[in-house]
């Protein structure tokens, strides 16, 4: 019994440290698994390039893993040398524009009844506050250099060596549960990629959409509206109505026919989405309900800032698979027909 006490209090400090452990090298950790997350998301594109043949001639995996690296760098270095530019710059205008927009929104606000209780000051404080924070962000992004280049160099080595690391890893839990983990964490690697693949494309599709309306129109601050709607609508329902109002408050400051062109622009392709995108594009993708988007944005956000949103609704993916293997009791009736 004392030697039961003995290792029970062994591993209880054995826990504590390896937690004070993992919170001192957190950063560390949030960058191994962001790394091994776009390694489970590229990994299909390596065996995609192996297949392409020319003249007979047929590229090895060590090519292919190259080969995509390097469109990803020219891809990255691309975006940010001819579209973070204009972006910024409408960032920076609409930041020294705001106190005249909010002037204006203020004098019409006053007209309304109990709207002279609205504080313009609160509002200034507000709007420098967001104008700093992204000031903040792009400088902290050009500040990052060092760690993109070791996420790249942990995603080459996880698209590696990432089926020795998985067998590994399976293999230390005990023999008669391996085959069942391994089938659960390829099922939720299939949901986690598949996921990751559709919600991209349906973010670039309403980005890449509303920038060319918008210049069409000639709204002011169109890189920055659309690169907005584009990062918006990973969050279900709230992302896209967000964007409408923030096009629609800066078109309405501007002219009253741009504002009934975002409203038509927004009508036609959220019909066009939800018909025709959505079902083709995330046809194979067993979605997450918006609540546990929403949930799970606000609290990696919370967690780890921008990096830990980036990668909240994939987590969340994995542990709905493994809850829907692990904690989740079905009927007999049940399992049948989800069997079926």
């Amino acid at each position: 019994m004392a030697q039961n006490h003995r290792s029970d209090i062994l591993f209880f400090f054995g826990v504590i440290l390896a937690l004070w452990t993992a919170y001192t090298v957190r950063d560390v950790l949030m960058l191994i698994y962001v790394s091994a997350l776009f390694a489970v998301v590229l990994s299909p594109a390596i065996g995609t390039i192996q297949k392409i043949r020319i003249n007979g001639w047929r590229a090895g995996r060590g090519f292919a893993i190259v080969f995509l690296i390097l469109v990803l760098v020219l891809a990255g270095t691309i975006f940010a040398v001819f579209a973070l530019p204009p972006v910024y710059r409408d960032a920076h205008n609409f930041a020294a524009d705001w106190p005249k927009h909010l002037a204006t929104v203020t004098e019409e606000i006053h007209r309304i009844p109990f709207g002279n209780k609205l504080d313009p000051a609160g509002l200034q404080k507000y709007a420098a506050e967001i104008a700093g924070g992204a000031g903040g962000l792009f400088l902290n992004l050009a500040g990052g250099v060092f760690g993109l280049f070791t996420a790249v160099v942990l995603t080459a080595y996880f698209i590696i060596d990432g089926e020795s690391t998985f067998q590994w890893g399976v293999s230390i839990f005990p023999v008669n549960q391996q085959d069942r983990l391994a089938a659960t964490l390829l099922r939720a690697k299939a949901r986690m990629r598949n996921w990751l693949i559709g919600q991209t494309l349906l973010m670039l599709s309403l980005g890449l959409s509303s920038l060319v309306v918008y210049y069409a129109l000639g709204l002011k601050y169109f890189y920055l509206l659309a690169m907005f709607a584009g990062v918006a609508n990973i969050v279900p329902i709230a992302g896209p109505i967000s964007a409408v109002v923030l096009a629609s408050g800066v078109a309405i400051l501007d002219s009253p026919p741009k504002l009934v062109g975002v409203l038509i622009f927004f009508t036609i392709y959220f019909q066009i989405e939800s018909v025709f995108l959505s079902p083709r594009i995330m046809k194979h993708t067993l979605n997450l309900s918006p609540l546990t988007v929403i949930i799970a944005l606000a609290m990696g956000g919370a967690l780890a800032g921008v990096v830990g949103a980036l990668v909240s609704v994939p987590t969340a993916a994995l542990v709905s698979v493994f809850v829907d293997e692990y904690m989740v009791k079905r009927k007999p009736a049940a399992a049948v027909a989800a069997a079926s």
